[in-house]
């Protein structure tokens, strides 16, 4: 008789990834736009809404494009162009270490903004979509231009992120309307890089308290902005 032996370690980490859940985090990246958004005004190239390649949330080098491309923590699975009207892009990455986890980003065009915040509040009130687990906003706050924005009804009881400058003053109220756990929110202006987003999703795949996910943002974005942490810290909302 043949025997197979398994070790024990190899059988624990195959019987884990079997019974992992899937988890898809959804970013909707509204291009940032000097003609059509109320922006202090950016490099021409950069601030162009048509242009994802070179536009400042997308293809620069802190762009989720450009950004989550060269992480060392994350693939790339698939690109999709001219997805629509809107959508100019859509993106879709796993996790390098989780893999049942997969990130789909899509940018928005820069003057469909009102078309971006609807997707994104929707996708937050859907409750019937249970593996997204996590809801992203990247861009300028577009209800500053668009405080009329209406929100949709559901209870989706996402986990949600945002970050556009003082996001948790706007969007606070409509994102606990939809029964929404917000992550990460930020109270000042800021620069919204997608490398807050790459280093808080770190913790929040690890299910760290809001604090800590808190304490990465700052930390990615002191290191950015070449400031303190404690300076960082104080553009993050303290949510808990």
């Amino acid at each position: 008789m043949i025997r197979t032996f398994i070790p024990i370690f190899s059988l624990a980490v195959f019987c884990t990834s079997l019974g992992a859940e899937e988890k898809v985090v959804r970013v909707f990246v509204a291009l940032c736009d000097n003609a059509n958004q109320g922006i202090a005004k950016v490099n021409a190239r950069i601030g162009d809404g048509d242009k994802p390649a070179d536009n400042l949330y997308w293809g620069c080098s802190d762009g989720l494009s450009r950004y989550f491309q060269k992480s060392a923590k994350w693939k790339l699975l698939k690109s999709e162009k001219a997805v629509s009207e809107s959508i100019l892009e859509r993106l879709t990455f796993q996790h390098r270490a989780f893999g049942e986890v997969t990130l789909v980003a899509e940018a928005y065009r820069g003057s469909e903004m009102k078309v971006c915040l609807a997707d994104f509040f929707a996708a937050v009130a859907d409750a019937d979509t249970t593996d997204t687990k996590l809801v992203a906003f990247i861009g300028h706050n577009g209800l500053m231009d668009r405080p009329d924005t209406k929100t949709p009804e559901g209870i989706g009881k996402k986990d949600v992120v945002v970050l556009s400058c003082l996001s948790d003053s706007w969007f606070a109220g409509r994102l606990d309307h939809l029964g929404a756990n917000r992550i990460l929110m930020t109270r000042s202006l800021m620069y919204p890089g997608a490398f807050i987003l790459h280093d808080a999703l770190e913790g929040w795949l690890r299910d760290e308290s809001k604090a800590k996910i808190r304490d990465r943002a700052a930390r990615a974005y002191a290191g950015n902005q070449k400031i303190s942490v404690k300076s960082g810290r104080s553009i993050f909302a303290d949510l808990e």
